[in-house]
């Protein structure tokens, strides 16, 4: 198994990189994450590795952290989801993210992504809900999706702090558009719909 790889960016061109290591050059696919991240052509790159063994060919993954892996491997062993669909996960969010979609059973986030419908997104939640604690380590006092909490989030938080269970204000917020709105603003949608 090649686990990781240190060496000179010889190509990039979305997904696809080539990682020159001692003369030999390695084609590797990336998650979005780890590809708007790469340094440009010539630079040296490190990256954690996944070999993909299948009977019509060798495909190895590349990432940028250990945790974006783990999660790939993890995904990997859920019923129905090949490595297209775990790459296109990571390339929508990091793991953190992913982490928390779990944990508060966001089906409405998770079935944003392409590939990814209602039914796909709520199987990731029921396999992944066990998996997720002992695959993924935790940042200690890391803050919530991707690094600043998001207007989605926030609100999901706050009104879980109200009271109301996670897949309460999943439906709660799973019909209202929260593209470009304040945590205030879907709250307080969130709340109409509950007076009506």
């Amino acid at each position: 198994m090649i686990g990781s790889l240190r060496g000179r960016l010889a190509f990039k061109q979305a997904p696809q990189i080539v990682i020159e290591c001692g003369g030999v050059g390695y084609e590797v696919e990336t998650p979005m994450s780890t590809f708007l991240d790469l340094p440009e052509v010539g630079a040296d790159l490190f990256l954690f590795t996944h070999l993909l063994v299948r009977e019509d060919a060798q495909i190895l993954y590349g990432f940028a952290t250990n945790d974006d892996r783990s999660l790939f491997r993890t995904l990997l062993k859920v019923n129905r989801v090949g490595a297209k669909m775990a790459l296109g996960v990571l390339s929508a969010m990091t793991a953190n993210d992913f982490r928390r979609c779990v944990e508060y059973e966001d089906t409405g986030t998770l079935s944003k992504i392409p590939g990814v419908g209602r039914k796909t997104a709520e199987r990731l939640i029921v396999e992944m809900r066990d998996r997720i604690d002992t695959t993924l380590p935790t940042a200690a006092g890391s803050t919530p999706v991707g690094g600043g909490a998001s207007a989605r989030s926030e609100a999901f938080d706050a009104l879980l702090s109200l009271g109301y269970k996670p897949n309460e204000v999943n439906k709660l917020i799973g019909k209202l558009d929260t593209d470009n709105q304040s945590a205030e603003d879907i709250i307080r949608q969130a709340l109409k719909q509950v007076a009506k």
